[in-house]
């Protein structure tokens, strides 16, 4: 990876801490905003230098498709090993198992670099996703998600949820509308859940994502 300019660096600091925040990549024109930078031209020339000194990988004909690439040694005492929780819908929702059924010393761990928990990466819990309902947001079936136990979650964040009545959990995108929530999906040929804010609640909202790259 070639030495970065101080604009470089500051675009890829963004993206990072957006990424974290929101769960999915900033436009062109939220880069240029946040950054300061004259023009959009400008933006696109510098994600031009990131992507081909290895930092990140973009995929031109998809807005927003931006993939950050980290390519550095972590010192394992640092790293977090995240539990796989079990598996949750990006479609219908479909049943969890009860926490009490899991046997720590029996699920599976991920390593996570503090590159993308740099804050109480202990309290992470992922969990593996089954369905199609998130690709727009560029997470599909086998993908894993990292989550932050919270309810403080707000609109636009992607979060587990989980439905009590029906005993389900889902993936998707909350946005809280009077008394009710809407659960949307990021997928066009698929219909929102719209519950009562009384019968969902949040387990999680969603920090970083681990893809299956034989998808």
């Amino acid at each position: 990876m070639g030495k970065l300019s101080s604009r470089q660096q500051q675009i890829l600091d963004f993206l990072q801490e957006f990424h974290i925040d929101r769960s999915y990549m900033p436009s062109v024109r939220e880069i240029q905003t946040a950054c300061g930078i004259s023009s959009t031209s400008v933006v696109d020339y510098n994600l031009r230098l990131l992507e081909r000194d290895g930092y990140i990988r973009r995929s031109p004909d998809i807005s927003r498709a931006i993939e950050l690439v980290i390519e550095k040694e972590i010192d394992l005492v640092e790293v977090a090993m995240v539990p796989i929780m079990g598996t949750i819908a990006a479609g219908q929702p479909i049943p969890v198992p009860e926490a009490s059924s899991y046997d720590p010393s029996d699920l599976e761990k991920i390593a996570l670099s503090p590159d993308f928990t740099p804050h109480h990466a202990e309290d992470l819990f992922a969990l593996r996703v089954k369905g199609f309902s998130m690709i727009d947001a560029f997470i599909t079936d086998g993908d894993i998600v990292v989550l932050r136990p919270t309810t403080d979650v707000r609109d636009g964040d992607m979060v587990a949820a989980w439905l009590p009545i029906e005993e389900e959990a889902t993936l998707k995108h909350f946005y809280l509308e009077g008394n009710q929530v809407r659960l949307m999906p990021a997928n066009k040929e698929m219909d929102p859940i719209i519950v009562p804010a009384d019968k969902v609640q949040i387990h999680g909202r969603v920090v970083a994502v681990m893809r299956k790259m034989n998808n």
